[in-house]
């Protein structure tokens, strides 16, 4: 039986939590703002970095070691999606939720 350490256990946590902020965020924050929030580099940005971290969380789950392949790519669209949405500002909650992501992503890919 394959057993998750508790770091596996905090990413897949801080992915999801991720996950469902950036997502949560680009339907119902930027989609209300316009502008620079739905311009399409940021919006896509935004789905990318949601989906990314759903998939990092659903590697770590199903056991494989690829997962440090999906970690690794999941901070790095991480750390681009706080950039960005810090640029814009208004996005407290995505840059926090990316920023505990991109830290334990980089940790499970090491």
């Amino acid at each position: 039986m394959h057993q998750m350490s508790t770091d596996m256990k905090a990413c897949v946590d801080e992915c999801l939590t991720c996950y469902s902020t950036c997502l949560w965020t680009a339907m119902g924050h930027c989609l209300e703002m316009g502008g620079e929030h739905t311009k399409p580099a940021h919006f896509r940005l935004m789905a990318a970095c949601a989906e990314m971290c759903r998939t990092a969380a659903h590697f770590i789950l199903i056991g494989t070691d690829h997962h440090r392949h999906t970690c690794r790519e999941c901070a790095e669209i991480c750390e681009e999606c706080v950039a960005d949405c810090a640029r814009i500002g208004g996005m407290e909650a995505c840059v926090d939720a990316c920023r505990r992501c991109a830290e334990s992503c980089r940790r499970m890919a090491a």
